[in-house]
């Protein structure tokens, strides 16, 4: 589990190492995740018959994780890897108070808390610097001068996440994961291929083509990050509690800001507010954890869930 949360983790950093823009770096990676999938699923034979009611809410799921990893990216490439990872980490705060909005439930005081905790941190991330701006008088070089722009993109792609796990539980149990998310992948992929008539109509110089090392970390990206992360996500559900896969999975902004740092030094861009503000998202994020899990539960629909999240 901990090696699939380590590839997971990679994301992160390899979104940056990528010079493609956005849009037209989820569209290689859905793109060639659909395509391993599709290969995958054909070698084992394991295609099933999907309903019409439930291929609508692939759909829906798939067009949201479409628009959640442009965001995702979008964050990456407007600021950097920690503060997407950082900000993406408020995802577990955001699917439980969607989940009590959809299913017209109860929001817990705690758990409101909770979240507001995790917003004060993102908004001491994007603040502090501001009002230190705003008082300095000398005239140093921001190392990031984009990013509050950065946040909001991290936010957006966490409430998005939210959503469309949400949707995801609905089904998860139904279908294999490989299957969902070859359709998942498959959808949003047409979705993005709509939308980027648009990406080259308002930014004509945006660069469609890879370059040679920009496919290699995309082919790394879709099969390590997604297809090979997953099987191994799955194969460690069979020997271990939902308790211990989600503390698992809580490591993974951990593990893609300490590669952020060593592979593209990211420490030397990042003020002390930061730091504050990560520190009271972790402590949301954990006390979120420890109400909600079981740990005698195991849950088949976790790994449905977190495949192709970020």
């Amino acid at each position: 589990m901990n090696m699939a949360v380590l590839l997971w983790g990679f994301t992160g950093v390899l979104g940056r190492a990528i010079t493609l823009d956005a849009p037209i770096l989820v569209w290689y990676r859905m793109l060639l995740t659909a395509v391993f999938m599709a290969g995958i699923i054909t070698y084992r034979r394991h295609w099933v018959r999907i309903t019409k009611h439930d291929l609508k809410t692939l759909t829906l799921v798939g067009c949201l994780m479409a628009i959640h990893w442009v965001a995702f990216y979008g964050a990456i490439k407007l600021a950097n890897a920690s503060i997407a990872l950082i900000c993406l980490s408020t995802a577990s705060i955001f699917t439980t108070l969607t989940d009590a909005i959809m299913h017209r439930k109860k929001i817990d005081t705690k758990e409101l808390l909770i979240g507001i905790l995790a917003l004060l941190g993102v908004m001491f991330m994007y603040m502090i610097p501001e009002i230190e701006k705003s008082i300095s008088h000398t005239s140093t070089v921001d190392p990031l001068p984009y990013r509050n722009g950065g946040i909001i993109c991290g936010i957006i792609a966490a409430i998005l996440s939210a959503i469309f796990t949400v949707f995801n539980k609905r089904i998860a149990g139904k279908y294999p994961a490989r299957t969902m998310v070859f359709y998942e992948m498959t959808t949003g992929w047409l979705l993005i291929s709509i939308l980027l008539p648009a990406q080259f109509f308002y930014f004509p110089h945006t660069r469609f083509s890879p370059s040679l090392w920009d496919l290699i970390w995309l082919v790394v990206l879709s099969l390590c990050c997604t297809v090979w992360a997953q099987s191994l996500a799955l194969n460690a559900l069979k020997h271990i509690s939902s308790f211990t896969a989600t503390l698992s999975v809580n490591l993974e902004p951990l593990y893609g800001i300490t590669l952020a740092f060593l592979l593209f030094r990211e420490n030397q861009e990042l003020t002390w507010s930061f730091y504050v503000g990560m520190g009271m998202i972790v402590i949301s994020v954990l006390l979120q954890m420890l109400r909600v899990l079981r740990p005698a539960e195991t849950q088949s629909a976790f790994v449905a869930e977190k495949s192709g999240l970020d």
